[in-house]
């Protein structure tokens, strides 16, 4: 082949090496989880520290507290206001985040090795004396708020949540948005966010992650100095199970007349981050719809030209999460786009991958791992992971080694297991009196036509 001949794609070089940095693992106060990643290339820091207040622990009646909770965590504390607490973290250099999802609560620090005491003591602070001003509570309530109908009037949101609406019978969390509901975001005030710190903010099932230029000695003393007294669980605890909302496969028809597009979402609920298919369920997914070349990318989008893009993804959490196909179409292709997914998904679930296939997934997973971590916050994000969802300390240095050991045969067998295109819940977003005809005439499933929310 010449330099210049682009007929054909560069044959994959050999993986380089790559060691995930070395974690020491201590116990700084009485139920505190806490992991030390030394990294002296910059004289930086990154910091996470997470507690176990999810919003999976939340009835419906509560949901998104935990969501807006931390949003309002930077609004001030009680030493400090909300403006207070922005020009000490500026004056240290210092920044901090803080978010919540389904597993737990984040707050996200970082900083110049030489400023982590000082970063550290307003670290706690923000933990232990939160005060939630009443202005700045009611602004990250409308905000909230905001987002929410705003879901309602973005078409793909909308696809997504009546998605999910039809993977999760009722009682499971995850069948609703995880910051909540207009009704119970609405009723949210400053003494429930009070209220919910002081309950949930504990360390049990947490842990705090740090990861950058740093003593490991030091910070066990630094660690001690401000969260030594930390103790307790968190009062709220999930306490469900993942049941389908049904396993009939079923065609929904959200209507949007006028749309001259249609959003496609089609998935049932998958696998939860425990699955022992987790490495072979991934690389078959891979090479589905996880990856530029997969199987449903080339199919819509190289050969039939239907869409932009499409993706698939099992969304790994402590329970199992959706499994999801999702892309945009035209009206006109709306039906052929379905039968075309529907049909490289049965195609998947019955036979599996070839081995070529498998083989560019495996390179394409262990290749792209060490670009994930060349900064200390995406270490410490990994190594989070550790924490949230009981891995084995040693599992990201045996990541590699682990994805380039799955065969054909386990990818197939995982396939075949989680992926069920029978189960499968169609759901289009988009003019239903366009669409609708061609729908039926694939004969999927009966469709059902739905009105959109306004």
């Amino acid at each position: 082949m010449s330099p210049l001949d682009r007929s054909s794609p560069p044959a994959s070089g050999v993986p380089r090496d790559f060691a995930f940095p070395a974690v020491e693992r201590r116990t700084a106060a009485h139920d505190l989880d806490l992991r030390i990643g030394c990294m002296n290339r910059l004289p930086m820091v990154s910091v996470n520290l997470f507690m176990r207040a999810g919003e999976a622990a939340l009835g419906s009646a509560a949901a998104g507290l935990g969501v807006l909770t931390a949003d309002t965590l930077e609004g001030g504390t009680k030493k400090r206001s909300g403006s207070a607490l922005a020009e000490s973290l500026e004056r240290i250099g210092a920044r901090v985040g803080a978010s919540g999802g389904w597993e737990g609560t984040s707050i996200g620090l970082s900083c110049l090795a030489d400023r982590l005491p000082e970063a550290m003591a307003i670290l706690a602070e923000m933990v232990f004396e939160p005060d939630f001003p009443e202005a700045e509570v009611a602004r990250a309530r409308e905000q909230q708020l905001a987002q929410i109908r705003q879901r309602r009037m973005d078409p793909g949101a909308l696809a997504t949540d009546s998605a999910r609406v039809r993977y999760f019978a009722d009682g499971v969390p995850y069948r609703r948005a995880v910051d909540g509901s207009e009704e119970s975001i609405a009723a949210v005030t400053r003494e429930a966010m009070l209220g919910y710190v002081d309950a949930n903010y504990r360390p049990e099932g947490g842990g705090m992650i740090i990861v950058g230029d740093v003593e490991p000695d030091e910070v066990v003393e630094m660690i001690g100095d401000h969260f030594g007294d930390w103790s307790g669980a968190p009062a709220s605890r999930p306490d469900f199970v993942v049941e389908p909302a049904t396993r009939d496969r079923r065609l929904v028809v959200v209507d949007r007349p006028g749309s001259v597009q249609s959003e496609v979402r089609i998935g049932h609920v998958g696998a939860a981050r425990s699955t022992r298919d987790y490495y072979p369920l991934s690389i078959a997914n891979m090479v589905l719809g996880g990856m530029f070349t997969s199987r449903l990318n080339l199919n819509l989008r190289e050969d039939h030209g239907y869409t932009y893009g499409i993706r698939s993804r099992f969304t790994f959490r402590s329970e199992a999460g959706p499994f999801q196909i999702g892309t945009s179409v035209g009206n006109d292709v709306t039906a052929p786009a379905v039968r075309e997914i529907i049909k490289e998904l049965q195609l998947m679930a019955d036979d599996g991958p070839r081995d070529e296939e498998v083989a560019a997934a495996r390179d394409y997973a262990a290749g792209i791992f060490g670009l994930q971590l060349e900064s200390a916050g995406q270490i410490a994000t990994r190594i989070t992971q550790l924490v949230v969802f009981g891995l084995p300390d040693d599992h990201f240095d045996r990541y590699r080694d682990t994805v380039r050991g799955v065969t054909t045969e386990q990818s197939a067998a995982a396939a075949a297991r989680h992926m069920r295109p029978d189960e499968v819940q169609v759901i289009v977003a988009g003019d239903a009196e366009i669409i609708t005809p061609e729908l039926e005439s694939l004969g999927l499933a009966p469709v059902e036509v739905v009105v959109a929310e306004s």
